[in-house]
């Protein structure tokens, strides 16, 4: 598959079968490596100059917004997909590989009226694929909610005994709790144990003998037990503190715990819930913005070739993907068969005093060109 093509449209001189004929036989001649399609576009209606100046002043920036609607989707599915594991899939339109929809297209007029207006078909364009990125903007922000809070609770799991959850580490007998006893836990650093186990029970009075156990040790702390009185608790976590000892403040219980646990359980589930919708209706949505994005080309196509080119609709249109290395090649085909038809007004500006092709890409040309990028 090319990520890469050109929309190209020619003038047609006498007839759009010999120049399609001679199109086909010059770039099998000289860039053989190039696929070549039709683009199959319409008689639309085209209105008046005025109307049709108007749209041209506005197709670029369309584009630019449905092309980039097209590639934040892409993009979503990409990281989607690579987040779940699961292989990468092809995209597609109406089951329709993108690649093949693109150079196979076939206007869809009962999603698009070609009755309708340039201008009524463009807005319309625009309004499916506003309503599209919006509702991407809400799906995408309630499952990064999910995943916020779920890594929330990994960074408590996973973090330094300084700011982890506890409850994983400690076990009921592991605390004293009775009228007059309290456990508390001290988040000790590791080259700091030694200084713990010597001064812990004459930080303050009242605290119980030898009743500190260590609990867990990470890579910078060392988690310990201390029993005392509870009415020295305060005492004992200040002069603690004056030693570089964390108090850490906890208090176990076999429902909070299992509250916690059946919550990161939902979190878990409601994570793979939401990311395997998402991902569906994106495959969906995808190919929504993709067939919009290619009528949208269709149209820019069309009207500036009737501005290139003049009425009555007279020109064969194209879709091209040449490799880097054929471009110049291709460009000079183009040039030499779009050659003594108005070619003169659209060289580039070093060429000709600074005239630009309207409503075209930077580089102009004598035909009608851009670049459609699929990725």
């Amino acid at each position: 598959m090319a990520s890469r093509y050109w929309a190209v449209s020619l003038p047609v001189q006498d007839s759009a079968t010999a120049l399609w004929n001679t199109l086909q036989e010059q770039i099998s001649k000289n860039s053989f490596d190039t696929p070549l399609y039709r683009f199959n576009i319409p008689n639309l209606r085209v209105g008046t100059l005025d109307s049709l100046l108007a749209l041209s002043d506005d197709l670029l920036k369309s584009n630019s917004f449905v092309e980039g609607v097209s590639h934040k989707i892409r993009r979503q599915i990409e990281d989607l997909e690579r987040v779940s594991g699961v292989e990468s899939s092809s995209l597609t339109v109406d089951g329709v590989p993108v690649d093949s929809y693109l150079t196979r297209f076939v206007w869809d007029d009962a999603k698009y009226p070609v009755v309708s207006t340039l201008r009524e078909i463009v807005d319309g364009i625009h309004s499916q694929v506003s309503k599209i990125e919006d509702d991407l903007k809400v799906r995408v922000a309630e499952y990064n909610n999910v995943r916020s809070q779920l890594n929330v609770i990994n960074r408590k799991q996973s973090g330094s005994l300084a700011v982890r959850d506890l409850s994983n580490l400690v076990k009921p007998e592991d605390i004293v709790t009775s009228e007059h006893l309290v456990t508390l836990l001290s988040v000790v650093p590791k080259y700091s144990q030694k200084d713990w186990l010597a001064s812990y029970e004459t930080l303050t009075n009242y605290v119980v003998p030898r009743s500190s156990k260590k609990l867990h040790e990470d890579n910078e702390y060392a988690l310990y037990t201390v029993t005392l009185f509870g009415r020295v608790a305060d005492n004992f976590r200040t002069a603690a503190r004056e030693k570089g000892f964390q108090i850490r403040d906890f208090e176990y219980s076999s429902e909070a715990h299992e509250s916690r646990k059946e919550d990161l359980e939902r979190l878990v589930q409601d994570q793979d819930r939401m990311r395997s919708s998402l991902l569906q209706w994106c495959y969906t949505s995808y190919g929504e913005v993709f067939s919009a994005w290619m009528h949208f080309c269709a149209v820019r196509v069309f009207s500036e070739s009737i501005l290139r080119y003049g009425l009555p609709p007279s020109f064969l249109a194209c879709v091209l993907a040449p490799s880097t290395k054929s471009e110049k090649k291709v460009r000079s085909i183009l040039e030499q068969l779009s050659d003594g038809r108005n070619s003169t007004y659209w060289k580039s500006e070093d060429e000709v005093g600074g005239m630009a092709a309207l409503g075209g890409d930077s580089d102009s040309h004598p035909y009608v060109s851009f670049t459609i990028n699929l990725v």
